[in-house]
């Protein structure tokens, strides 16, 4: 049974997809939580990338249990809608799928998406029939749990290079929204003007961009006049977070200076961002 937290969260989140446009920001732990909601963001998204290096693990590498004990507790750390990056929903079968989803909707997240990758290099996607079923089935568990948690379908095209990703994606997206998917994702899309077709194709349904290393020269409002309701950047925090650590350690390691860490935030900062009630 939903909880009343979880009944406004999802509220709250699915209103949020109906007009206009917001940054979902990433969080890897319980302080980058605390500390995106304090700045004034009003939802969250795992990324699981960012929280598999935080536990010396590669993006995949996290086991379903594990992920579903940190999706727990990034909610519990917040009072805003939590989407969870639930990857391929741990399972290839639609029914495996149900059952996971229902495992993840308990954790009282207000979203969660399910990708078509299948993470292995002979056939990276699944088959579209398999592929609907399987958010076919997310649909179907979440409608159970009454929950109105949001669905997000997502087309791995771009990151597994597909030869036509946006032609594999348009397809894929109108018949994950065709199956009961909320919100529809291609992460790795940067074209304006393939952005806007993709919006266009499963209009009036919302759709989520990426905005990472890769494409970091967008802007939210550019996006937002492209029509793009949800804006997330995976593990792009993470990723800046590992970047400066990595420079720092590396300097220290070779050249034996330290100079690097005078671009740190400073303890007390810090500190006094978490003393806020």
């Amino acid at each position: 049974m939903n909880s009343p937290q979880q009944t406004r969260a999802t509220a709250t989140f699915r209103a949020m997809h109906e007009s206009g446009c917001f940054v979902l920001p990433n969080p890897w732990d319980i302080g980058t939580a605390i500390y995106l909601e304090r700045l004034g963001f009003k939802a969250l998204a795992t990324t699981s990338a960012g929280f598999a290096f935080s536990r010396g693990k590669p993006d995949g590498g996290v086991p379903r249990d594990e992920m579903l004990a940190h999706i727990r507790e990034i909610v519990k750390a917040t009072a805003l809608p939590v989407n969870a990056d639930f990857q391929a929903g741990y399972a290839d079968e639609p029914e495996d799928v149900a059952a996971n989803v229902r495992l993840c909707v308990e954790t009282a997240i207000a979203g969660l998406s399910i990708e078509d990758s299948t993470g292995r290099s002979d056939c990276p996607l699944y088959e579209k029939k398999l592929a609907i079923e399987r958010i076919r089935a997310a649909r179907s568990a979440i409608d159970a749990s009454k929950t109105g948690v949001v669905l997000t379908g997502r087309c791995e095209a771009w990151l597994v290079g597909d030869p036509d990703p946006l032609h594999t994606a348009l397809d894929r997206l109108m018949a994950y929204a065709e199956a009961g998917a909320d919100c529809l994702y291609a992460p790795g899309v940067s074209e304006p003007n393939e952005i806007t077709q993709i919006v266009k194709s499963v209009a009036p349904k919302a759709i989520n961009v990426l905005v990472s290393g890769f494409n970091h020269q967008r802007t939210s409002s550019e996006l937002a006049d492209l029509g793009v309701r949800r804006i997330s950047v995976g593990s792009g925090l993470a990723l800046a977070a590992w970047g400066a650590f990595l420079r720092a350690a590396q300097d220290i390691k070779t050249n034996g200076i330290f100079e690097l860490l005078a671009d740190n935030s400073s303890s007390a900062d810090i500190n006094q961002a978490f003393r806020q009630t």
